[in-house]
C-alpha cells in the first residue's frame, strides 16, 4: 500500500491511519510537500509501521528523495512522482495511470478556483508550467488533499488558469494606473472587498508573488483558456 500524504502529527489521527494499513504486508508513504497538514504525520506513522516515507528532499523526515518521474509501485498500479512548482518549489504530483488519476497535494484544490501560490519567487511562473504539465496527461479523475475528487480535469484545470490569469490582468492594470503603488494600496485596487478578515496577510504575498510574475514576464499575452 501507499500512503499519500498522511496528514498533520494528531495522534488520534495517526492511529486511525494505522488501522487502515495494518493488513498490509509493505506500505509506503508518499509526500506531495512538507506542509504540516500533509507531512506532520509521516515520520510518527512510518516509525511505528516500519515504513519508508518517500517524497520531496525532507531532512529528518524524507528517507527517499523522489525526482521527477520515479516510479512506486503498489497492488493497484503504479505511483508516477511528477514534478509541479507552484505551491512550493519542490511540490511533487503522483499520477496513477492504470486508474486515469492524479493525486494533486495542494497543486488544485476540491473546490474553488485558486490555491495558495506566493510561496517563493517565480512560483507564478512556475504554477503555470505546473498546470500545462497536468494537460499532457490523461486524466479521468483528479484527487486533491483538500475537498472532493475532481471529476472534469480539463475544466478544473482551466478554471484554475483563468483566476490566476486574471489577477495577472488586474496586476497589470493596477501598475499601469498608479504604478509606484505600494503592496497595500495595489490590494486596494486588485481584491477591493473580497479579502475575508484574518486573512490579509496572505493575500498581501499573493500580490507579491503577481506583482513579481509581471514585473519578470511584462504585459500578459496569453488570454485564458475556454473551458472545454
Amino acid at each position: 500500500m501507499a500512503v499519500v500524504d498522511p496528514g498533520p502529527d494528531v495522534e488520534d489521527h495517526v492511529r486511525a491511519l494505522l488501522v487502515e494499513v495494518a493488513d498490509a504486508t509493505t506500505v509506503r508513504v508518499l509526500l506531495t510537500h512538507g506542509h504540516a497538514d500533509h507531512a506532520g504525520a509521516a515520520r510518527a506513522a512510518a516509525d511505528r509501521i516500519g515504513a519508508e516515507v518517500l517524497g520531496p528532499p525532507m531532512p529528518g523526515t524524507v528517507d527517499r528523495v523522489l525526482a521527477d518521474g520515479d516510479v512506486t509501485g503498489t497492488d493497484a498500479g503504479r505511483l508516477v512522482a511528477i514534478h509541479t512548482p507552484g505551491h512550493t518549489a519542490d511540490h511533487l504530483c503522483f499520477h496513477w495511470p492504470e486508474a486515469r488519476a492524479l493525486f494533486a497535494g495542494d497543486l488544485l484544490l476540491g473546490r474553488g478556483d485558486t490555491t495558495w501560490v506566493a510561496e517563493y519567487p517565480g512560483c507564478v511562473a512556475d504554477y503555470f508550467a505546473s498546470l500545462e504539465r497536468l494537460r499532457t496527461l490523461d486524466l479521468r479523475v483528479i484527487y486533491p488533499a483538500h475537498g472532493p475528487p475532481i471529476e472534469d480535469p480539463a475544466e478544473a484545470i482551466d478554471r484554475y488558469e483563468r483566476h490566476r490569469r486574471e489577477r495577472v490582468r488586474q496586476v497589470e492594470e493596477a501598475l499601469a494606473t498608479l504604478p509606484e503603488a505600494d503592496l497595500q494600496r495595489l490590494m486596494e485596487l486588485v481584491y477591493g472587498d473580497e479579502v475575508p478578515p484574518g486573512l490579509a496577510g496572505a493575500a498581501l504575498r499573493s500580490l507579491g508573488a503577481l506583482v513579481e510574475y509581471v514585473q519578470e514576464h511584462g504585459p500578459s499575452r496569453e488570454e485564458p483558456r475556454p473551458s472545454r
